[in-house]
């Protein structure tokens, strides 16, 4: 029995949810996300209230049952409210600025580093030690927050590196240490 797949979905007011067979568009304040589902999910559109069903118990349907439900609630979440994720950047020196739209990374190297911002992503630079990535999909700010945390992941030895806020570095001990 899946807990999360037969939660209903209520739709609020100022979103609109469109239903094709299995590709659904749904519009709302910040914009409009579209995606396709499996063939084997019933998706019903009720008044304001979605549902989504499965047709039997194979471990397939039971898998895709709470995802299709949880990425559904995700687009209309996206639409209302959008997304972000939170970076911290730890180091002497090592700052984040804007340059246009695009994200300009000091990180100890040679040269600064340029992370272009996706279609729908914008990067907000409150002070030069923090990066938050914001915008409608999940799932594409989540992708571009991992894109700039491996211009320069953070080492175990002095935390040094971009880390997500949230984040805990467990530390390890220098070669002094080992005695």
């Amino acid at each position: 029995m899946s807990r999360i797949g037969n939660k209903p979905i209520t739709v609020p007011a100022g979103v609109e949810v469109k239903i094709d067979g299995h590709k659904i568009t749904v519009k709302g304040p910040k914009g409009s996300l579209e995606k396709e589902f499996h063939k084997n999910m019933e998706i019903s559109l009720d008044g304001n209230v979605i549902t989504v069903k499965r047709p039997d118990d194979e471990p397939e349907n039971r898998s895709l049952h709470g995802l299709t439900r949880t990425l559904l609630n995700n687009m209309i979440v996206g639409t209302t409210d959008g997304f972000e994720r939170k970076l911290e950047v730890n180091g002497v020196g090592y700052r984040a600025s804007k340059k246009g739209n695009n994200l300009l990374l000091n990180l100890g190297y040679s040269h600064p580093v340029e992370v272009e911002a996706p279609n729908g992503i914008t990067f907000d630079v409150p002070n030069p030690n923090e990066i938050i990535v914001k915008g409608m999909d999940k799932e594409l700010v989540g992708q571009t927050a991992a894109v700039v945390r491996t211009k320069r992941p953070p080492e175990v030895y002095r935390g040094k590196g971009i880390k997500y806020a949230e984040e805990v570095i467990r530390r390890k001990e220098g070669k002094a240490g080992k005695k």
